[in-house]
């Protein structure tokens, strides 16, 4: 399982400029991908906000939004009438992309995480992305509040550890508050890994932008 943030700026396309900034987080990004992707799955689940319903082979994400003219495939070649997918989505498929995986995908939003997993038998990778707080300084999107960095060291202590606990019981109005968009797809891990034993490592706990990132990756017994 990988835990990857979702900021547009990892791609470069979009960073322009800027790109070189956020080398160091797109490294370990790979990194974490790449110990996740070496148990070989049978599939990638990639669960982040935004989504409704499931995403698979056909449907596509792009970045024009953000004045990039770049579309990214969610899972093979781009069919006429695909889903188009949210950002998360489109952000994932972006690095499974840049690590080289080919194999099958399929999206889907935090609520609907348990029932995508249950009854697989084979390995199964998962790529969790969300942010941590967009509130960590005056300069961040919804400005600076107190609580945000404990907040943020609460949930990199839980990756780090490895407690799907700590995730699971995160506080989704607080979360909510302090524009973490992260949490729904945290809470969903952790409760989709109760009880199990993790082997944890924390990449990266950072707010360069203002906005918190994590990046961790995690092999349940």
């Amino acid at each position: 399982m990988a835990f990857c943030p979702c900021p547009p700026l990892l791609v470069p396309a979009v960073a322009g400029r800027a790109a070189a900034d956020t080398v160091a987080l797109r490294r370990a990004c790979a990194e974490a991908l790449g110990a996740v992707l070496a148990t070989r799955p049978e599939v990638v689940v990639v669960v982040g906000d935004g989504a409704e319903g499931r995403f698979g082979a056909g449907d596509v994400g792009d970045l024009r939004g953000l004045g990039v003219d770049l579309e990214v495939p969610f899972a093979g070649p781009a069919r006429p009438g695909g889903r188009r997918t949210p950002l998360a989505h489109t952000v994932g498929a972006w690095l499974l992309d840049e690590a080289g995986y080919a194999g099958p995908r399929l999206g889907v939003a935090p609520g609907d995480l348990a029932a995508a997993l249950a009854g697989r038998s084979g390995p199964v990778a998962v790529l969790a992305m969300g942010d941590g707080s967009a509130r960590r300084t005056v300069k961040a999107p919804g400005y600076l509040d107190e609580a945000a960095a404990p907040f943020d060291d609460a949930v990199a202590a839980a990756l780090a550890e490895g407690d799907a606990a700590a995730l699971a019981a995160l506080d989704a109005a607080e979360g909510a508050r302090l524009l973490a968009a992260g949490v729904p797809t945290w809470r969903a891990v952790g409760a989709a890994l109760a009880g199990r034993a993790v082997r944890a490592r924390l990449h990266v706990h950072e707010a360069p932008f203002g906005v918190g990132y994590l990046v961790a990756d995690w092999v349940a017994a």
